[in-house]
């Protein structure tokens, strides 16, 4: 089948190579609209549901709405895991399924379930509602709104002086700007941080409410009755239909200050604005953004829906924000201070300079080492067409371009087959030439065909295993190995059909000349000696072989091991912890601190900083307004001039911070790092402690001996415990006995209490623009003496203070309540520099266990890199041998004899010598890269090993005694075994060497496969042969089978054999 396939395609040739250009230009096409991004998304399949409940504090959050939500999820099909943080008027709820899970049915699940959850919250409490469809990866462009002049801080919101202030801002991108950028395509929402959110607030004189014998309960039921529309249906009047409308709704603040609460007896109507101060005043907020010590902005995060084409979202975008700035009012502007696209583009580009150079080396070996121009250029010529017919599957499978998927290609392997078809046909046509090139061609494709494909079909088989990892690691490589899969798949076909019908085209008037060039004679100089030295002492080659093993058996103990090695996102992301009892007000002042300090001491360094404090309105990240994540937008490398490394600036920042911005701790990680550890795990850190148990005071004490103990571990870095308590709490308790002798209801003093935070009381509307009303006290009566004045009024007329109905106390309480699996937890976190992740968590579980007693109950569990390295391991442990044992049952098949097969084996474990090794000179840890670097490396080393000896049991089946066929078939594959080493190691090279963005998750797999095809291809040209010649085996005169090449002199045929 295969020899009538190569037939064909000889004998069609114009056809096969027209049919090639049509699939390259659906390959062109395809590579168009492939998506693009910087790395995959490892974000797990998620749904979050978050609850607003602004008067609520975390212990109420947790047990009115946290506990409900958590409850009706129980039991929804493929759910894996339960995880919940309740805060100070925000609860979210986070729910993890089973990978494969369909997002969108999830999400059907979830929503069935919410009507169920919202029967079981009180609507004052709040409305359970999903969050968006979005991932680690879904934050992709920020953009400020700037107005110059901007207003003075606290300067009057209605005053007319021509400056911007931040409310006005806010209902700029609110309502200008917002619902614009969410028509995008591909974006799922823009988060609005920042700013002041305007509303119309009626704030309420105590005093005033005592004179007139109210209470706020009165206020808000004016208000609520003097603000309502209603629809009249319709009357006919004189043969028309009439539409009958009811306005009644406030339009301004003097329609609110008119509102009539009440009558006095002498018939004197008390107005809101005989008890109250109209005006316009910020929504109460949990969150501010600042940016380079100028104080606070208004900011909009562009949040991209999940399996959208990152790039290509950017550019919309951004085109949709440049249409924008052109229609806003003279003053403000729009400034983009995070895009996404900056980091795809400059991964992409790692990935394309590393393939183009790696491309070149390997054409220039081609030439030196083929000697035809031709038969080089035509063996190129395989590398664009297989990565066009990848692109065409990458399409169809859904894998977007990135930087593993693309940037993990080594272009020598792609030419394999091709170079076994070229070299074959150039020797037949060296020895036979005119009249009948397209015979030769033929004669001599269909003699190195069936090893062509049984050789690439070994390297395929090598990365299956890459298919079956799963989780996290899956995620990362399973879009690697199908591209790489794709692209050899494209190349055996093209080294079958277009190389043949190409080459039949190309050589159809060529005279060749079989002529070694002069690196190849060289070569050959140098290598002849060495091997007759070896083939003399085989027990001397077997001893090497076996101490080299052993040797890098004992390294591989000494190298760490860790997930994968961070990406350099060209940006830090610092979060920063402060007390539990923090005021928003303070936490903005300490980080414009930070940001004041950082750009003056690193200001070749960073370009720009933007401070998170809190959390906006769609809470998708539920920090409390004592935490602040600062992400630091870096300048180019190469103008750095305090560090030189991403480890040595932010311990320069760490220390910097510390001594001029005391009282605060913090942690550095990257911004989609972040976000991908808290997404995954629920924490920011590289590794995160879960401690689980129902007592706060138990947990705060284990977190704290947990968090001393791992601080204590080398190489141990911003080490953070999760405080429990600490947060000052003012509790007013209902005095059942006094409100029962006043003939009152605990609401009618609860509602008393919800002035503090603001109570909604409806809108105003201003065209399509709607701000709402709040009724609050004035921010001196907010004081815990003046609240025991507050009025509550009684059923029969009067008020009565309300330290007189309730008892009032200063406590503290939590900041916020953690949840797993429906029970409390608390996180120790920490982050891992200068050594491996591996060796650390070992350490710091002995310390802990040392340290620690667990009491009954209460359980700790380690989570983060460590765990990730973990799993994949664990799958790789049971799918690689799988593969191994497949490939020697082939082995088995191709050879006829145990003996055979298990000499080729041999070069899977001397191949992985040389990772080891190269993963030791280059300071290393093993990773997951390295791992996919070995399995690829299994594969090229097995590949050569069958060459080798294929050969030399011909030779022996020739009659040739085992010491004669192991010397001329060493001799006469040196040739190919060097292409294919050589051309597979330095395609690697530039990814090896490459120090550009995304080049850290690449580096370890180019090392691991170089260092193993430097000691795989030793094996194979010195060792292997004098093993064989000693142990191998005599295959016997058995009669050669009939070949379409036996009209080629088979001594000579043989060098194109692979």
């Amino acid at each position: 089948m295969i020899a009538r396939l190569v037939d064909a395609s000889v004998r069609h040739r114009y056809l096969v190579v027209l049919t090639t250009a049509a699939v390259a230009a659906f390959g062109i096409r395809a590579a168009t609209e492939l998506r693009i991004d910087a790395v995959p998304d490892i974000t797990n399949v998620q749904v979050q549901v978050l609850t607003q409940a602004p008067a609520l504090g975390p212990e109420e959050v947790e047990r009115f709405v946290t506990f409900p939500v958590e409850a009706a999820m129980s039991g929804l099909p493929a759910l894996e895991e339960v995880r919940s943080i309740s805060r100070h008027g925000l609860s979210a709820v986070t729910l993890v399924f089973e990978e494969g899970t369909d997002l969108y049915f999830a999400r059907q699940q979830v929503q069935e379930r919410l009507a169920e959850a919202r029967e079981s919250i009180a609507p004052e409490h709040g409305v359970p509602e999903m969050g968006p469809v979005t991932s680690a990866l879904g934050e992709m462009y920020a953009f400020e709104v700037r107005g110059e002049p901007a207003c003075p801080r606290g300067a009057p919101e209605d005053a007319e002086d021509g400056c911007w202030s931040l409310m006005e801002l806010r209902e700029i991108l609110d309502w200008d700007i917002a619902h614009e950028v969410r028509s995008v395509p591909g974006v799922v929402e823009l988060n609005v941080f920042g700013g002041e959110l305007k509303t119309f607030e009626v704030e309420v004189e105590p005093a005033s409410l005592r004179a007139f014998a109210l209470g706020l309960g009165d206020v808000v039921e004016a208000l609520e009755r003097n603000n309502v529309s209603v629809g009249g249906g319709t009357i006919v009047h004189a043969g028309e239909q009439r539409i009958v409308r009811g306005e009644g709704l406030l339009t301004g603040l003097d329609d609110i200050r008119q509102v009539v609460v009440t009558t006095r007896d002498d018939g004197t109507p008390v107005r809101i604005a005989d008890v109250a101060r109209v005006h316009l005043a910020p929504m109460i907020r949990q969150g501010a953004v600042t940016r380079d010590g100028r104080g606070e902005i208004v900011s909009g995060i562009v949040m991209m829906r999940i399996g959208e084409n990152a790039r290509e979202v950017a550019i919309a975008v951004d085109a949709k924000l440049r249409e924008l700035g052109e229609t806003l009012p003279d003053g403000v502007t729009l400034e983009t201070y995070y895009d996404r696209k900056d980091l795809v583009d400059r991964t992409v580009e790692t990935a394309a300079i590393n393939l183009v150079e790696g491309g070149v080396l390997v054409v220039v070996v081609l030439l030196l080492l083929l000697g035809s121009l031709r038969g080089g250029l035509l063996v190129a010529s395989v590398i664009p067409l297989s990565m066009l017919v990848a692109f065409i599957g990458m399409e169809a499978l859904g894998v977007s371009g990135n930087l593993m998927s693309l940037g993990a290609i080594d272009f020598g392997i792609l030419v394999d087959g091709a170079v076994v078809v070229v070299e074959s046909v150039v020797v037949a046509l060296a020895l036979r030439g005119p009249p009948h090139p397209s015979s030769t061609v033929r004669a001599a494709a269909r003699d190195v065909a069936r090893p062509v494909l049984f050789g690439v079909g070994i390297i395929l088989l090598v990365y299956v295993p890459v298919l079956g990892l799963r989780g996290i690691e899956g995620k990362m490589f399973r879009p690697m190995a199908s591209t790489v899969i794709l692209a050899l798949a494209a190349s055996v076909i093209l080294a079958l059909t277009y190389v043949p019908a190409a080459s039949a085209i190309v050589f159809r008037r060529a005279r060749v000349h079989e002529q070694e060039t002069r690196v190849m004679r060289w070569l050959r100089r140098a290598y002849e000696p060495a091997l007759a030295r070896f083939l003399g002492r085989p027990g001397l080659a077997a001893t090497v072989a076996l101490v080299v093993t052993a040797l890098a058996a004992l390294v591989a103990t000494t190298l760490g091991a860790e997930f994968v090695p961070r990406l350099d996102e060209g940006a830090i992301a610092m979060h920063a912890m402060r007390l539990p009892s923090v005021a928003l007000d303070e936490s903005i002042a300490a980080t414009t601190r930070v940001e004041d300090v950082l750009r003056e001491r690193f200001p070749d360094e960073i370009d720009t900083v933007i401070s998170r404090t809190g959390r906006p309105e769609v809470a998708t990240d539920p920090m409390g307004v004592e935490l602040s994540d600062v992400f630091l937008m870096l300048t180019p490398r190469d103008q750095w001039t305090r560090a030189d490394t991403m480890d040595e600036l932010t311990a320069l920042m760490n220390r910097e911070l510390g001594d001029q911005v005391p009282g605060q701790a913090y942690a550095f990680s990257q911004p989609i790092e972040m976000r991908s550890n808290e997404l995954l795990e629920g924490s920011r850190a590289d590794v995160s402690i879960q401690i689980r148990g129902d007592d706060l005071e138990t947990l705060a004490r284990l977190a704290g001996a947990v968090g001393a103990a791992v601080g204590s571990v080398e190489g141990a870095r911003d080490v953070m415990v999760e405080p429990l308590r600490g947060a000052p709490v003012l509790e007013i308790e209902v005095d059942r006995a006094a409100i029962a002798r006043l003939g009152l209801d605990a609401q009618d003093v609860t509602s008393a209490v919800g002035a503090v935070a603001g109570i909604q009381v409806g809108s105003v509307y201003d065209g399509q623009r709607r701000f709402r009303i709040q009724v609050r006290l004035p921010p001196a009566e907010r004081e815990v003496d003046n609240l025991r004045r507050l009025p509550v009024a009684l059923p029969r007329g009067g008020t009565v203070a309300l330290a007189e109905v309730a008892r009032i106390e200063l406590g503290e309480g939590p900041a916020s309540i953690s949840r797993h699996a429906i029970r409390r937890r608390t996180t120790v976190q920490v982050n891992v520099r200068d050594r491996d992740i591996a060796g650390f968590v070992a350490e710091a579980r002995e310390k802990v266990r040392e340290a620690v007693t667990m009491p009954p109950g209460y359980a700790l569990t380690w989570g983060g890199q460590h765990e990730n390295l973990a799993a994949a391991t664990a799958r790789l442990a049971f799918t690689v041998p799988l593969v191994l044992i497949a490939i020697f049952v082939l082995l088995l098949l191709t050879f006829g004899s145990a003996r055979p097969a298990v000499l080729v084996y041999l070069n899977v474990p001397i191949a992985a010598t040389g990772g080891v090794f190269a993963l030791a000179l280059r300071g290393m840890p093993f990773s997951i890269s390295a791992a996919v670097g070995f399995i690829a490396v299994f594969g090229i080393a097995v590949l050569n090993g069958v060459v080798l000896v294929s050969t030399i049991r011909d030779r022996q089946r020739e009659g040739r005694s085992a010491l004669e066929a192991t010397g001329d078939a060493a001799r006469r594959r040196l040739r190919p075994i060097a292409m294919t080493a050589l051309t597979d190691a330095l395609g690697f090279l530039p990814m090896a060497l490459s120090t550009s963005a995304g080049a850290e998750v690449q580096r370890p797999l180019a090392t691991v496969v170089i260092g193993g095809l430097l000691t795989s291809t030793v094996l194979t040209l010195f060792l292997l042969p004098a093993i064989v010649a000693r142990w191998g085996g005599n295959p016997g005169r058995e009669t050669l089978p009939p070949t379409a090449g036996r009209d080629v002199e088979p001594s000579r045929a043989t060098k194109g054999e692979r």
